[in-house]
């Protein structure tokens, strides 16, 4: 509950590398996220995923698995005190990760999945669910619902573009507005909203310039959170490189957001 009142009382940032590719990345990048947490007054939660399971090609790289994923999620959170967050993609992991995680979240094309949200719910922990691509910012509303309704009401709820045409996502900032009239905390996704997804020969594209811009247009339309994909080399990750930030670019764009 503590870490809730602190999402709702000051501006928070989800930040971390899109894809857990080895301990010594997370720690690079936590040890940023930490240093941040402390010289500013902001909320830090370190993301990273144990398996990226909606990759678009069968070749790409997933992760290490739930086991190994949450043994070195848990190695960052002890090592620099820090709240950490991974998504689910099966109801059986819900309960699996909270062991470790202090939010659960719920995957963009999974938003809708009654099973999934439920036993998310059911942890106790908070509940981080990302609007669809498919979704408008008001049917947020029901798979806020679900959640409330099996007896959890530590939501976030995500803002992170919607599906135009081929290849390319757009933001309707209004959505924000919109989710914020449910009373829960919204954040704003400003790496992925910049995504070209499919769009790279068999992998996701991306244009990490919009990030900045669209990290303030969120500010502007009243957004509480910032979810912020970002890496050291990112054009040598392994998943989501054209969208990250790279990580020397992190703290003058969070500076930037509270100013």
């Amino acid at each position: 509950m503590a870490l809730y009142k602190d999402i709702t009382d000051k501006p928070f940032f989800i930040v971390g590398p899109c894809v857990m590719e080895n301990q010594e990345l997370l720690y690079t990048v936590a040890e940023k996220v930490a240093e941040i947490g402390s010289k500013y007054p902001v909320t830090v939660v370190f993301k990273s995923s144990f398996d990226k399971a909606n990759r678009t090609s069968i070749h790409a790289y997933r992760g290490p698995g739930i086991g190994k994923g949450l043994e070195m999620l848990n190695n960052v959170k002890e090592k620099f005190n820090l709240p950490v967050t991974t998504d689910i993609h099966e109801p059986f992991q819900a309960a699996v990760a909270a062991e470790v995680v202090d939010v659960l979240q719920i995957p963009a094309f999974l938003c809708r999945q009654t099973d999934l949200l439920v036993a998310a719910a059911e942890t106790g922990k908070i509940v981080n669910i990302k609007k669809a691509q498919f979704l408008s910012g008001q049917d947020m509303f029901y798979p806020a619902q679900k959640v409330k309704e099996a007896g959890n009401e530590q939501i976030i709820l995500t803002e992170r573009g919607n599906s135009f045409g081929y290849n390319n996502l757009v933001v309707d900032f209004r959505n924000i507005y919109d989710m914020k009239e449910f009373g829960y905390p919204v954040c704003m996704d400003c790496t992925h909203s910049v995504q070209r997804p499919g769009g790279a020969g068999g992998k996701t594209g991306g244009d990490r310039k919009f990030v900045p811009y669209m990290s303030h247009a969120a500010r502007a339309f009243g957004a509480s959170g910032y979810f912020i994909e970002t890496h050291p080399d990112p054009d040598h990750a392994l998943s989501d490189g054209p969208n990250m930030l790279y990580l020397k670019d992190l703290e003058e764009l969070i500076k930037s957001l509270i100013s």
